[in-house]
């Protein structure tokens, strides 16, 4: 009777041991690598989908076998080859195996890669074939993604995309700002190039370039869209001091003032910048010079040859208007004037006249264009 009971209470501990056995592979799921993950071709994939007329393109698939139902996130990758070579994936992820892409998102997205692939805007509309393909990715209840369960899905095929350009007019940039070792290389001390009167793609700014050099951005930021040497079109009287780092910035291995001359054009969705590299020259205007003839004999600044000194006048003629200016070739003298207003350079730029400040026989304008600083006397 003992080995009878004794019996029945071993088989009892075994299946208490394997019922918890049982227990704790369903609480505590082992997670597969996945190496299957189908996405299923939508039924307009061989129809003319037309995205300025759609609102969503709505992509299916099946959840990669992990083992067991997981939370997952899904991105959507497309591509102008077979071969996804060129693919870009979408600013859009999906907690679902259902997956509706924003067709604004899909049209811009499709237009960048076709400009970028070489298209202009004069080829669009166009009927092109996109193929498409989802990544997936296991994530934790934090949203994190689980090491190892990464897989992309097989390649479908859109048959006939109809695709009208989709990206917003690039405009001329409303500023832009010079840095260098003459401000430390600090955007918040950079420069900022003066308009043209009335001319929206000119402007012009007083720079000292030495072997370091500098970049220009329309960002005061270290954005990735500041340009070097590479990035300008080099024109103007001194282009020939003019040269790249090997940091590639704009740099002179003869370090003095320029006159720099930025014209900003558009072409396609890039900004040109064709620069300027002139002689620093400042010039006296108007009834202090007894004239109002542009480039007058006499009337050209002394330029400084260190960055810290001033640019000074000749002595003025006459008691009168204090007028004073750079020449930016093919415009007007009054179009890149400026004076002194209370100590500092005023820059006429796109405003109309400026306050009047007078001056007296014999005086001179120091103007210092690393301060911003600038006096009569």
């Amino acid at each position: 009777m003992k080995k009878i009971l004794k019996s029945a209470l071993l088989i009892m501990m075994g299946l208490v041991m394997f019922t918890s056995c049982e227990d704790d592979n369903d609480s505590n799921p082992i997670v597969k690598t996945p190496t299957e993950f189908v996405l299923n071709a939508p039924e307009s994939a061989a129809t003319n989908i037309d995205l300025a007329n759609t609102p969503a393109v709505v992509f299916k698939c099946q959840q990669p076998n992990y083992g067991f139902p997981a939370s997952a996130t899904y991105k959507v990758q497309i591509s102008l080859n077979q071969d996804m070579s060129d693919f870009v994936e979408l600013d859009q992820s999906f907690p679902t195996t259902t997956c509706s892409v924003d067709a604004s998102l899909l049209a811009s997205t499709l237009t960048s890669m076709a400009v970028k692939a070489g298209k202009t805007q004069d080829d669009f509309p166009m009927d092109i074939k996109v193929y498409v393909r989802m990544r997936a990715n296991m994530i934790t209840d934090t949203g994190a993604p689980v090491a190892g369960t990464e897989i992309l899905s097989n390649v479908i095929c859109l048959e006939s995309v109809h695709l009208s350009y989709a990206l917003p007019s690039v405009a001329l940039p409303e500023h832009i700002y010079v840095v260098g070792s003459f401000c430390g290389w600090d955007w918040g001390n950079s420069f900022e190039f003066i308009p043209v009167n009335e001319n929206p793609d000119v402007s012009w700014r007083m720079v000292w370039i030495d072997e370091a050099g500098v970049k220009i951005n329309t960002a005061k930021d270290w954005d990735g869209n500041e340009k070097g040497y590479s990035g300008i079109t080099v024109a103007g009287d001194l282009a020939g001091k003019i040269s790249a780092n090997g940091d590639g910035n704009i740099c002179s291995t003869t370090p003095q003032w320029y006159l720099m001359v930025v014209t900003a054009s558009v072409s396609g969705q890039e900004i040109k910048y064709s620069v300027e590299f002139n002689e620093p020259n400042v010039y006296l205007m108007g009834d202090t010079f007894g004239g109002w003839d542009e480039l007058m004999a006499g009337s050209k600044f002394d330029v400084p040859t260190t960055m810290d000194a001033d640019f000074v006048s000749p002595a003025f003629k006459a008691d009168g208007e204090i007028r004073a200016y750079v020449k930016v070739p093919g415009k007007d003298w009054w179009r890149s004037e400026f004076i002194v207003l209370k100590g500092d350079i005023a820059y006429r730029g796109n405003g109309g006249d400026q306050d009047r400040v007078t001056g007296k026989a014999g005086q001179k304008l120091y103007l210092n264009f690393s301060t911003g600083k600038g006096s009569v006397k």
